[in-house]
């Protein structure tokens, strides 16, 4: 007679936690290290983290088009104020998460040095080609690129030769492959490419201080979501940005 009490014991175990997914819509620079951070948080909690990359202005605006995500990671301030403006962050819950550096590439390795400064002859090494680089009006990574040209002095020389892309990946795929000689990215995209050299730093003068903010946003209904909105801002996480090139704010 053991087996009913056996069978409403086994009703009343309480059953493993379900696991939750979080979506999280990010910057292509963070690729390689939240894909990282996310490999390691779901190791530990059990928890899918999905992750969708592209210019942080195409994703700001899936997100206030009502596309499902809990989780937001700009490039830029502004495009985080788009979303929070149509009160789509969560009260509390937003944060200036890491700062990168605008760096100049070249194709393949042991290319020359550039030395970056005012009216520096960008023109001239290009000698006709394309300049890679995120589309400039709206992608973060190509605002700062034009910024920095402008404030140099050199935007009107090479306007002509820029090769935009949709994405700062993207364009650094361009020089990766030959098919621009140079290009402009975050100091963190040269950093994932192997078959890239940066040549040259621009001067952090010459372009507006580059800020990644995160978001944890007003759809994200689950526990999980917060969580991992808040291990972004820990040691492991901050630890993983660190060893791909990005500073850590906070």
């Amino acid at each position: 007679m053991l087996r009913p009490a056996l069978t409403a014991l086994a009703l009343l175990a309480p059953l493993p936690a379900a696991a939750d997914e979080v979506v999280v819509f990010a910057a292509a620079s963070l690729k390689n290290a939240l894909d990282e951070i996310a490999a390691e948080w779901s190791a530990e909690t059990g928890h899918e983290v999905t992750l969708s990359y592209a210019g942080s202005n195409a994703l700001a605006k899936q997100i206030i088009e009502g596309a499902p995500a809990d989780l937001f990671i700009s490039a830029n301030v502004e495009w985080m104020d788009a979303v929070d403006q149509e009160g789509m962050v969560a009260e509390g819950a937003r944060t200036d998460l890491l700062g990168n550096r605008l760096v100049l590439i070249a194709h393949g390795q042991g290319a020359e040095p550039v030395e970056i400064g005012p009216g520096f002859p960008l023109d001239q090494l290009l000698d006709g080609e394309k300049l890679a680089m995120a589309l400039v009006d709206s992608v973060p990574a190509g605002q700062y690129g034009k910024a920095a040209l402008e404030t140099l002095g050199v935007w009107q020389a090479v306007e002509a030769d820029v090769a935009q892309s949709d994405n700062v990946r993207a364009a650094l795929t361009l020089v990766s492959t030959g098919e621009a000689p140079y290009g402009i990215v975050y100091a963190t995209d040269a950093a994932a490419e192997d078959n890239v050299t940066i040549v040259g730093d621009f001067p952090a003068d010459s372009y507006p201080e580059i800020t990644y903010p995160a978001g944890l946003l007003t759809g994200a209904a689950d526990q999980a979501d917060r969580d991992f909105y808040e291990a972004l801002s820990g040691e492991s996480a901050g630890a993983i940005f660190q060893a791909h090139g990005f500073t850590v704010l906070n």
